[in-house]
């Protein structure tokens, strides 16, 4: 890699990296398991950043697939703490802590396609058409997909319902909020 590729890939990285990890920790809901799926996924594109045209959206792809994979295998790997947290630990500064907590485990109680969904949609603002790719279905599907996690958000969690702005990114979204 030269050193001009470098600055490119370091810059997208810091540029990109926290908002990819909340991302990744909305599929989760497991902070550790979101980074390392962040970590996989930007190796993945190191080797092949000259090649991507979109990269953050090959990252969001494969942060999406990798966590199915996860799913699926059902099995936790087991690894070894370290006695230090790593440089660049992130803290987070959002004013409502509580609100945050209590999305992410409304979101944990949905089905992992629902979840990915959601999160894709209204955390990251895709269009739908991307959300298909990402997830390899029509944007009917994704549509219908929307409809019923957002019924089923609004049934396990009524509380997020009730918050102070509509428009707050943590706001459970309403019909109307979705697109037609």
């Amino acid at each position: 890699m030269n050193a001009e590729t470098e600055r490119q890939f370091r810059e997208f990285v810091e540029a990109r990296s926290t908002s990819l990890r909340r991302a990744a920790y909305a599929l989760t809901g497991d902070r550790h398991v979101a980074e390392d799926l962040v970590q996989n996924a930007l190796t993945k594109l190191v080797r092949r950043w000259n090649k991507i045209d979109d990269p953050e959206r090959y990252v969001r792809r494969v942060i999406y697939h990798d966590q199915i994979s996860r799913w699926r295998r059902r099995t936790r790997i087991r690894e070894d703490p370290v006695a230090a947290a790593p440089d660049g630990a992130s803290r987070d500064t959002t004013a409502d802590v509580n609100l945050r907590i209590d999305l992410n485990q409304a979101l944990m109680r949905l089905g992992p396609r629902q979840r990915a969904v959601l999160v894709l949609r209204f955390y990251l603002d895709l269009p739908e058409r991307e959300i298909a790719d990402a997830l390899k279905c029509s944007v009917g599907t994704v549509r219908s997909q929307t409809s019923r996690a957002l019924a089923r958000l609004r049934v396990v969690a009524p509380e997020l319902g009730t918050t102070p702005s509509a428009t707050s990114p943590t706001a459970v979204p309403t019909p109307e909020d979705a697109p037609t």
